[in-house]
């Protein structure tokens, strides 16, 4: 392939890709205005924007998944060049919490609470690295460098884990791992920190550095917050309402940029006092409780392995817990105790509203009164249905494809669609949204009830500055109403709404 190179600071630096006023050739994938944009040796790139800003088409776009007008317009350089097909030397990583393939997405009501019981449909490490990388890791053993680099990644000591059963940050050093086995030229990765503890991320940072630092793989980080761009990214595009931006150095976008996700005032009252007013149904103004959860000894084990240990915590009517603690710490697996998700769920000690568990509510009573989102929870929605049906199932916890909308429910999921700054989005399939636009539509779905107890797992999960400020803010009004708990797991003491008062902190058993 011919070589293209770009004369910088007196030498002759080699474009490795090159956008020339691209646009793609089907209508509903092009941008605002024609991109333009190049990337040369030795450059590590971060592309930010908020949530539905058109980064995810950008980056379609340049690794030829959109096809373009002029088949000039891209053009791409890896001399030299040891793979058969220049798309080999491109690898995007989407994580999107996903432990299979997009055909396993009832992993997310029940496998994963069943690991005691989980069999040979469920491959361990070992295997998918054996079958699917067998050949290539043959060959990575030969490289000293690259060897140096898959055992960075610690890959041995979960070989015999089940992928379904691995942590956030054990799969995500999978996922890497087994992308560099490839040896590709440009990584791309879309959110790389999302969802990980701060010890987790720093340890990520660490590595992603370090694969910088070899100067065999150059990185493309896809992200929302400013806050997310490592000090070894040295480049920055940003991309704002459809339109890509010119590129700049790291420095330059630092300087220039004080960015806050203030709201603007006088918008964010009047959202904040209508949801103060909401006047509540029937059934709310009689349901009263003391406590909204109990628990006495909670001991959770799949298999040999320990992760709830005895646990004891009473929540009373009206408090906001935050839930803190390291990736596998237990988080998620207490919350789904709490929603009866876990099979184990009965065999606990646990009192909801002041009624034993076991004592006979069945699960729609128990969530009759429970409003929740987690990080995985798109996964439950297997059909591509519009964002107001999504939202009118929560009232009752349903994922049928066609709950008939009266008018007092539309208007409901109007009402709330509109506190997120998403009714543009009513009739928008699911599976045509940004995973920053579906977050703020399950989040809707979590309010549509009027819930008395309000859980949400990583509720930011994804979400751009801006967004973060007003889910934060909706939270705070909400809760200031009668009869309203709240329980908020995350990562980041800083990202949480103002109204905690309380945390749960739990450790790794």
């Amino acid at each position: 392939m011919e070589g293209v190179y770009k004369k910088e600071s007196g030498a002759y630096m080699q474009k490795i890709i090159e956008i020339k006023d691209g646009i793609a050739r089907k209508p509903e994938w092009r941008m605002k205005t024609p991109v333009n944009f190049e990337l040369l040796s030795g450059e590590q790139l971060a592309v930010i924007g908020k949530n539905a800003s058109g980064k995810s088409m950008f980056i379609d776009m340049l690794t030829g998944k959109h096809p373009l007008v002029s088949d000039n317009s891209l053009k791409y350089d890896f001399s030299p060049d040891n793979h058969e097909y220049a798309s080999d030397n491109i690898k995007y990583i989407r994580f999107k919490d996903s432990y299979g393939s997009d055909t396993d997405m009832a992993y997310y009501m029940q496998q994963r609470w069943n690991q005691g019981e989980l069999g040979d449909s469920y491959i361990t490490v070992a295997h998918k690295v054996k079958t699917e990388y067998g050949n290539l890791l043959k060959k990575v053993a030969e490289d000293d460098e690259y060897m140096r680099l898959y055992n960075m990644f610690s890959i041995d000591t979960i070989m015999d884990k089940r992928i379904i059963s691995l942590s956030s940050g054990e799969l995500r050093r999978l996922i890497l791992a087994l992308a560099i086995l490839n040896q590709p030229r440009i990584l791309i990765i879309d959110n790389p920190f999302i969802g990980l503890d701060c010890q987790t991320r720093e340890m990520l940072k660490a590595i992603l550095k370090t694969l910088c630092e070899t100067q065999t793989i150059q990185l493309i980080l896809v992200v929302n917050d400013h806050k997310e761009i490592p000090d070894f990214i040295t480049h920055v595009i940003e991309v704002c309402n459809m339109s890509v931006m010119p590129k700049q150095t790291r420095v330059e976008y630092v300087s220039r940029h004080n960015i806050t996700a203030a709201e603007d005032a006088s918008h964010g009252d009047d959202r904040r006092s209508e949801i103060i007013k909401l006047p509540y149904g029937n059934d709310k103004k009689t349901f009263s409780y003391e406590y909204a959860i109990r628990m006495r000894d909670v001991t959770i084990s799949y298999g040999n392995n320990l992760i709830l240990n005895k646990i004891n915590w009473c929540v009373k009517n009206g408090e906001r817990w935050a839930i803190t603690g390291r990736n596998g710490s237990g988080k998620s697996t207490l919350l789904s105790i709490v929603c009866a998700d876990n099979p184990q769920s009965y065999a606990c000690d646990v009192t909801l509203f002041d009624k034993r568990r076991g004592c006979g509510e069945s699960i729609w009573e128990i969530k009759r009164h429970i409003g929740y989102v987690s990080p995985e929870m798109h996964r439950a929605f297997k059909h591509d249905i519009p964002a107001i049906n999504i939202v009118r199932s929560g009232l009752d916890d349903s994922k049928v494809r066609n709950r008939r909308l009266t008018e007092e429910t539309s208007a409901l999921c109007h009402f709330w669609m509109d506190r997120f700054g998403i009714e543009y989005l009513a009739e928008r399939t699911f599976f045509k949204m940004s995973s920053g636009e579906q977050r703020l539509v399950l989040l809707a779905r979590a309010f549509v009830k009027d819930p008395e107890l309000l859980i949400l797992d990583e509720p930011l999960h994804g979400l751009d500055n801006d967004n973060k400020t007003l889910a934060n803010n909706i939270i705070d009004a909400f809760c200031e109403r009668k009869n309203k708990t709240l329980i908020v797991v995350t990562h980041y003491k800083e990202e949480l709404p103002r109204c905690i008062d309380r945390e749960l902190k739990l450790e790794k058993s």
